[in-house]
């Protein structure tokens, strides 16, 4: 099979890279910019361009298209909501005709902040309606419903809290001020999962190598299981760093002003990804420490 992976050189797209190699697939990885990373080439290709994405997946015979790409800066996206719909919409509508005129399927990752504006405090299940609080939710919001609409062969994976030893991401963020701040406030009032990219890109790899999207079409939730505040998040990041000189305290959302307002509480139910796909999900502390570890040994 060929499979296309779009937004190759985000955190998912690397950690993509990494989880496929020795597949007996074939892996085309793209990217609005053409590079090479670690010997894997990948190749330009904008997905707003329709006739383009179409033609690459013809030239191509591309069976599957796992989109990574989108416009995830959650604050600038209320500044930019043209750009964001274009990105997180438009271009997953381009990706979804061109893989459903090759009779393929479209793996699609989107987001917890789908959810947020009613309160509630269990966990979210996928046949939940989508009440997004900021530009950035309801453009993904948007994508999926384009998917829909197409009629393409589809898996949407919402997931949450994305962070991985590649990109800007809170860990990264997190380590740095830890390490030279003597003090630090971090909201608790926000409640989620993280998951470590490279936990979902393996699930992803799995359900492609053995062929478990088809008939499996539908809307899945992928974190790492628990659940924890940022505040909570900080204080494992700068435990496992061994960062400790730090003061970390919680705070209020209120305390930092935003031009969205964030979900708080997106914690996203796994029961249905677990039974269809017969795969453990891991712990989100335990996949926290192995990516600080590499993060560590990789800086050395």
């Amino acid at each position: 099979m060929n499979i296309l992976v779009t937004g190759s050189n985000g955190q998912l797209g690397n950690c993509l890279r990494i989880a496929s190699k020795g597949s007996n697939d074939k892996y085309i990885f793209t990217d609005v910019t053409e590079l090479d990373i670690d010997g894997t080439h990948i190749s330009r290709l904008d997905i707003t361009d329709a006739e383009a994405v179409m033609k690459m997946v013809k030239d191509k015979g591309v069976d599957v298209i796992v989109n990574c790409a989108a416009y995830t800066n959650v604050d600038a996206a209320e500044d930019n909501q043209n750009l964001a719909e274009l990105l997180n919409a438009t271009a997953v509508r381009n990706l979804a005709e061109a893989v459903r005129a090759n009779d393929g399927t479209l793996i699609h990752i989107s987001t917890d902040y789908v959810f947020g504006k009613e309160p509630y405090n269990i966990p979210c299940r996928e046949d939940q309606k989508g009440t997004p609080t900021g530009v950035y939710g309801m453009t993904k919001l948007h994508g999926e419903q384009q998917i829909a609409e197409s009629g393409v062969k589809a898996l949407i994976l919402r997931t949450a809290w994305l962070y991985s030893e590649y990109g800007k991401n809170f860990v990264k963020t997190m380590l740095n001020l830890t390490a030279t701040q003597p003090e630090l406030k971090v909201v608790f009032d926000q409640t989620g999962t993280p998951t470590y990219a490279q936990d979902l890109a393996e699930a992803i790899f799995n359900i492609i190598e053995n062929r478990k999207f088809e008939g499996n079409e539908g809307i899945y939730h992928y974190s790492n299981e628990g659940v924890c505040s940022w505040y909570d998040f900080t204080k494992m990041i700068a435990e496992y760093a061994g960062n400790t000189a730090c003061d970390i305290q919680p705070c209020h959302s209120s305390e930092f002003p935003s031009k969205v307002i964030r979900p708080s509480y997106s914690v996203l139910d796994k029961t249905k990804f677990k039974e269809t796909f017969e795969l453990k999900v891991p712990y989100w502390t335990d996949s926290l420490k192995i990516c600080i570890k590499n993060l560590k040994e990789t800086s050395k």
